[in-house]
Order: structure tokens, then sequence, then C-alpha cells
């Protein structure tokens, strides 16, 4: 049988290691963000309109008002979702951008925890797992883009 096949070999293209293609970890810190976001921006909506969930402590190291507390969260939790959007597209700056925000995250809620600490702990382990899927997802996608 002969082959009626003609032409060049279809060529590989070697993915540019900014827009490497995503594993699952950086799937799991994309979604992880995208929640963490959500929640923060709950977190932040419901301290705006001060609402009786909240425990107000007297002394306080880092006291400020409620609803400045609201407002930090809710642009947090903006900037959470975009990362997360980003970090879909695979793309090393939106990685980048997602460490530092969840790491952001981490620490507004670590200094949230008098307010609403089950909330505040939940949410700074779900912004420490996506540092974590975001750095390794790094890893693993270099060395993946090394070996091809």
């Amino acid at each position: 049988m002969a082959s009626d096949i003609t032409g060049t070999k279809a060529s590989y293209r070697n993915p540019s290691p900014s827009h490497a293609p995503t594993s699952g970890t950086t799937l799991l810190a994309a979604v992880l963000l995208i929640l963490g976001g959500a929640m923060a921006i709950c977190e932040g909506i419901a301290a705006i309109t001060k609402d009786r969930v909240f425990v107000v402590t007297r002394h306080y190291v880092f006291e400020f008002s409620l609803t400045g507390w609201g407002w930090v969260h809710l642009l947090l939790g903006i900037a959470l979702v975009l990362a997360g959007c980003a970090v879909f597209s695979g793309a090393l700056w939106a990685r980048f951008f997602g460490v530092a925000v969840a790491g952001l995250g981490a620490i507004a809620n670590f200094l949230w925890l008098p307010y609403y600490p089950l909330w505040a702990l939940v949410l700074i382990a779900v912004n420490i797992l996506a540092v974590w899927a975001l750095c390794m997802g790094m890893h693993r996608e270099a060395d993946a883009g090394l070996k091809a």
C-alpha cells in the first residue's frame, strides 16, 4: 500500500515558557483563587453592611473599623478572582500575581482573626494552598518544558 500523504511533517511548536500548558496543580490554584476570592468578597460585603456575625474586640493591636476591613477584603477578593481567571491562561505573570495576591489575602485574614476566627482560618488555608499549588505548578511546568 502506498501512502498518498505528501508534504512536510507537522511541526511541533514548543510553547514559550510564559505560556506553557497548565498542569493540574495550576488549575487547582486557579480554582482555589476564585473560590477564596468569592469568599473574601462575601466577607467584605458582610463587614461593610456591619452584619452582626462579627466579634468586635476592644484591645486589638490592629484595630481598624469594621467597614474599613470590609473594603480591604472586598478589594482583595476582587483581585483574587481576577488572578484566578488569569491563571487559567497559563501566563507566567498571572502565577506571580496570584502568589502575591494570595499572600496578601492570607496576611489580611490573619489580621482579621479576632473578628471572625473560623472564616479567617478557612481563608488562610485556602490562600496558602493556592500559593503552594501555584509554586508547585511553576516547578512542574518548568520541568516539563525542559523535557520537551
